[in-house]
């Protein structure tokens, strides 16, 4: 009489050696809370020490320029000045007369089309000297000497070139942007590794294949690290072009109020200044980062 066959005898009736089944083991996701408090510390920890310096120096400064005869006023009196200009950044009365929303975008317009042509223009002499040895030797001193005048010493010369003060101011940017852009680029692409080279003229990839897929990948940390300084000297640029140059934009605002010798809102528009200043460097490196996936200096 037939018996079924028992579980025990399916196992003893396995082929010696027969590897045991594998059981897929899905890993255990930590809690919400958890990953909200991993969270919660990790900000903290870049956020609380900056808070904490800040204050101590709005502490310092207060108690210093409390004083009589202080040439500065206190962060208390510069809160009270410019109240109204923080409180209602977008008013226009006409002319020159604008809050400070109006004058921080006249100068990020300027910043955004100067930046933008030094950029493109940047990368394509920086890939053309770090490629080429007789574009290295032939451009290379100039560029060295060029990158050394300062970004002022350029705006009479663009006034008389171009008899306008907006498309001076623009050239001043890209002038004293784009050397940093050509230097770092022309670095990235000679140190681009010969195995790349090697490679790509194995599988005979052609020069446009060359420049997209090995060499702005190879040298994009080196380019973004151009562009980053590249952004912070087009905003310091136009901070001092506007100043001679006038109308709207925010180094005009600091001229005119020292003209008008209103402190206060001198500080006020430096503050606005920095803030700025460090949103495009932060901005400039976080694309770098995507671009670059995390190989850019952050």
């Amino acid at each position: 009489m037939n018996m079924p066959a028992t579980k025990m005898d399916i196992e003893t009736a396995k082929p010696a050696g027969a590897a045991a089944p594998v059981v897929a083991m899905t890993p255990k996701r930590p809690p919400r809370s958890e990953t909200y408090a991993r969270m919660a510390r990790e900000t903290a920890v870049r956020v609380i020490p900056p808070l904490v310096v800040v204050a101590l120096l709005m502490l310092v400064w207060e108690l210093v320029c409390r004083r009589a005869g202080s040439a500065l006023p206190p962060p208390s009196k510069v809160f009270k000045d410019t109240r109204e200009l923080i409180l209602d950044p977008f008013f226009d009365h006409g002319g020159i007369d604008k809050g400070l929303f109006w004058h921080l975008s006249a100068s990020l317009q300027r910043v955004a089309l100067g930046y933008s042509l030094s950029a493109i223009a940047g990368i394509a002499l920086g890939v053309l000297v770090g490629q080429s040895v007789w574009a290295m030797r032939g451009l290379d001193p100039l560029f060295q000497v060029l990158r050394t005048i300062p970004p002022l010493a350029w705006l009479p010369l663009s006034l008389a070139a171009f008899r306008d003060g907006q498309p001076s101011a623009i050239f001043v940017i890209f002038i004293t942007s784009i050397w940093p852009i050509i230097i770092n680029t022309a670095v990235g692409i000679r140190n681009i590794p010969q195995d790349y080279r090697n490679v790509a003229a194995v599988v005979q990839l052609n020069p446009l294949e060359f420049f997209s897929k090995i060499m702005i990948p190879a040298a994009a940390p080196y380019i973004f690290t151009g562009l980053r300084i590249g952004i912070g000297l087009s905003w310091l640029a136009i901070v001092a072009a506007e100043m001679l140059i006038g109308g709207v934009g925010i180094g005009f605002f600091i001229w005119d109020a020292w003209n008008s010798s209103h402190i206060s809102e001198i500080i006020l528009a430096l503050f606005y200044v920095g803030i700025i200043g460090f949103v495009l460097d932060r901005l400039i490196a976080g694309l770098g980062k995507v671009v670059t996936r995390g190989t850019a200096q952050n």
